[in-house]
């Protein structure tokens, strides 16, 4: 322990000295509808983004609002609307004081040391068909503020009660799930589960660290990263963010994931009453971005899953080939399994103005000798491809998207080092052997009003077991989608109307098919063919 801590106080030394300017960091949740209106934006190349690693922190936010006052000639009378808009909100980050149109909180402080702000949590989802109706409501709270020049926290509080599973892990469902607790009631049976997130930050002109626990995604998308998804349930990690020049910004991370595998070794009897202790189970990653041409960002990374072992030093050098270092801690002869080792690429184009091109890949496993043979099924991968036109004409925005993810993706042979945290995959919601097509329009007549009509067309193949050759287990020897076990259809409408910052009535009608394994991937409300309504409205996070 002694030493873990001389090198956090050398780290926390060497930060300081670094730090000479102003660098608070509260990163603002993925669910804000500025993250549409910036893309929008950047797609009509007033400002450059890098849209492949969420969340953004809200400085980072404030600045481009800033940015783009001078493009405001350009804008329509809509888009004016909602820069002036988010600006009730980011002004927070770009004014001294309170002297400003500032948008509804239920509480907010801020002096030249100390600034706070509160606000609630709470809303609700209805949703019925034919197979009956489920009630999604949540309510709590969140805080953020910062003190100082460079240090900054956050925490957000959600209480959720469901009235059926239907985000649970073993289900095909593009929605953030939770670690359930089951509640036998009057009633019947209820679901219930909460999510705590939250920062503590230290920032710079030119970066920042933080302890989080929350979510990230990885990989431009716009329905469903397939690098990291950020669907499992929040886990606690450190965040280094790292942009000293225009051109160039890389992200690492180093997370503690639960594994919910039971730990034999460390069961023990209180009482009559079991304790159980879960494997430990982390992750670390890296993600390089490179711009070598305006409104062009190439990133590429790796990751590393390992367990049952205490945290590795070389696993916390954030610029690390982590395979590399798997070969030293396990060993790299051809009976050795090691680590759960990624590799990810993703490319983001706006050099057409209003248009946005973009793929990205996730390499579980790749044999460069067998690429090209047929008969060879060693090729691990996940690839997404997709492009959004943004106001050709004007207030519409289209958007189409394939995501092919090979056999054995995202899997692993020991089930304590599976790329999984509370057993959600923390890549693509369909997992491995499956593709999708999505295709979207969305039409944006006045400031906060989004019109959404989407095709969602998914298919799974059937999953292969492990094979065990002379004691090795094996991921070969399965074609893609040789059997479709899955499959569906969404055809659906949705409207939103954001009536006050963070606050928004929405509804929607869905149209579904779903054939195939629908017990073992598909909540029982939406098997089948069913047509749901849903509405509810939502204040917060």
């Amino acid at each position: 322990m002694m030493i873990w801590k001389h090198a956090l106080g050398c780290i926390c030394l060497v930060l300081w000295s670094w730090t000479t300017a102003y660098g608070q960091v509260v990163f603002q949740p993925v669910t804000s509808s500025v993250y549409d209106y910036l893309d929008e934006a950047a797609n009509e190349g007033w400002i450059t983004l890098n849209s492949a690693v969420k969340p953004y922190s809200r400085i980072f936010i404030a600045q481009r609002l800033d940015e783009l006052e001078s493009s405001r000639k350009f804008m329509s009378r809509r888009q004016q609307k909602e820069l002036d808009f988010y600006l009730k909100d980011f002004n927070k980050e770009l004014k001294p004081d309170k002297n400003f149109d500032k948008r509804y909180d239920l509480f907010y402080y801020k002096d030249s040391l100390f600034s706070f702000t509160a606000n609630p949590i709470f809303g609700g989802r209805l949703s019925l068909n034919s197979n009956g109706s489920v009630f999604h409501r949540w309510n709590g709270g969140e805080i953020f503020g910062s003190i100082g020049e460079h240090f900054a926290f956050a925490a957000n509080l959600r209480d959720n009660g469901l009235g059926e599973d239907i985000y649970g892990a073993n289900y095909l469902v593009n929605q953030p799930g939770g670690n359930y607790k089951v509640n036998q009631g009057q009633s019947g049976s209820r679901i219930d589960y909460s999510e705590m997130r939250g920062a503590i930050s230290y920032g710079w002109k030119w970066g920042s660290v933080s302890v989080m626990k929350d979510q990230f995604s990885w990989g431009n998308n716009y329905n469903g990263a397939n690098i990291f998804s950020s669907r499992q349930p929040s886990y606690a990690y450190i965040n280094l963010k790292v942009n000293p020049v225009k051109w160039f910004d890389f992200n690492y991370v180093h997370g503690w994931l639960v594994s919910e595998e039971i730990d034999s070794a460390n069961v023990v009897f209180v009482s009559g009453v079991r304790r159980r202790t879960f494997m430990r189970k982390y992750l670390a990653a890296n993600l390089f971005t490179i711009s070598p041409w305006k409104r062009l960002q190439l990133s590429f990374g790796n990751s590393v899953v390992y367990s049952d072992k205490d945290i590795q030093p070389g696993y916390l050098i954030p610029f690390f080939f982590f395979k590399s270092v798997d070969h030293t801690y396990n060993g790299a002869g051809a009976n050795d399994l090691g680590e759960n080792s990624q590799m990810f690429f993703d490319i983001s184009s706006r050099q057409l103005d209003k248009l946005h091109l973009y793929a990205s890949g996730f390499v579980d496993e790749i044999s460069i000798s067998n690429l090209l043979d047929a008969e060879e099924h060693t090729n691990v991968v996940s690839l997404k491809f997709g492009a959004r036109l943004s106001n050709l004409l004007p207030n519409n925005i289209w958007t189409i998207e394939y995501t092919r993810t090979n056999p054995w993706t995202y899997r692993h042979q020991i089930a304590s080092s599976t790329f999984a945290s509370n057993e959600y995959s923390l890549g693509h919601y369909l997992g491995s052997n499956a593709e999708e097509l999505y295709l979207a329009w969305r039409y944006k007549p006045i400031r906060g009003l989004h019109f959404d009509l989407s095709y969602t067309r998914a298919i799974k193949g059937e999953e292969m077991e492990t094979q065990v050759i002379n004691g090795i287990p094996q991921v070969q020897g399965l074609d893609f989608i040789e059997t479709v076990a899955w499959y569906r259809n969404i055809l659906g409408f949705r409207t939103t109307y954001e009536v006050i910052n963070d606050g928004w009535l929405f509804f929607e009608v869905q149209r579904s098919t779903v054939e195939g394994f629908e017990n073992q991937y598909t909540p029982e409300f939406f098997q089948g063919q069913t047509t749901t309504i849903s509405g509810g409205m939502n204040i917060g996070f």
